[in-house]
This record gives C-alpha cells, sequence and structure tokens, in this order.
C-alpha cells in the first residue's frame, strides 16, 4: 500500500506545446507495472484548453468545478460540461476539453498508458475553433 500525501507532488503548469492558456496540472498517481493506469487534476482557466489529441485506451473526465467545454473531432459537436459529469472517450477518438471563455474548470483525467504513452497529442485548437463552443 502506498500513501501519497496532499501536497508531496508538486504542481507543474500545461506544457505549451499540448495547451493553450493557463492550465495547472496535479498529478495523482501513476500506477506501476503491471498495472497502466494514470491520473491527474487538471484545472483549466478561462478561455484555456488542450490542443487535439487521442488516447490509446480512452480517457475519462469527472469534472469537479466549474464549466467546461469538450469537442469531438468526428462531429465537431461542442459540449458544455459541469460537476458532476463524467465523460468517457474511446479509444483513439479525436478531441479536445477546457475551461468556457468566461469560467474556469478542473477535472480529474483518469487514462491508461499503452507501450508507455497515454495521449498522441496533434494540432492545437483554433481560436475558430474555440470560438464555435463560446458563451455570450
Amino acid at each position: 500500500m502506498e500513501i501519497k500525501r496532499i501536497g508531496s507532488q508538486p504542481s507543474s503548469k500545461g506544457q505549451i506545446e499540448y495547451f493553450t492558456g493557463s492550465v495547472r496540472i496535479d498529478q495523482l498517481f501513476q500506477a506501476k507495472d503491471p498495472a497502466r493506469a494514470v491520473g491527474a487534476s487538471v484545472t483549466f482557466e478561462p478561455g484555456a484548453r488542450t490542443a487535439w489529441h487521442t488516447h490509446p485506451l480512452g480517457q475519462t473526465l469527472i469534472v469537479i468545478a466549474g464549466c467546461g467545454l469538450i469537442q469531438r473531432w468526428e462531429d465537431r459537436s461542442i459540449q458544455e460540461i459541469h460537476p458532476g459529469d463524467v465523460v468517457w472517450i474511446p479509444p483513439g477518438e479525436k478531441h479536445w476539453h477546457g475551461a468556457t471563455a468566461t469560467t474556469a474548470m478542473t477535472h480529474i483525467a483518469i487514462q491508461e498508458q499503452l507501450d508507455g504513452k497515454a495521449a498522441e497529442w496533434m494540432e492545437k485548437v483554433s481560436d475558430d475553433q474555440y470560438q464555435m463552443g463560446r458563451k455570450s
């Protein structure tokens, strides 16, 4: 058994290659072999978002604060997500997620690694793509 105490792992900033805007990542866990699960609490300031990406074994998002947006590449549908919402993104589904233009959003992200990789990062979400999901 292992207990990771609050504050024992430093927060980090979302890497500029993978995020637009101000994003804070707090690693929660990274399972040891043979397990593959990793989890983090991710906070997006208003207007912040991920780049387009996929997950080889899928991803679960649990929204715990604020108001966010998520968009699938396939049908371009943008959905608002709120505290208590649980989102399942299937393996290989190209998508992005982040905060609304006016409200920060925090979610717990859980995914499994395949050959040591949990995500395949792609191009950044353009301002026009993001604007499609903005509420006035």
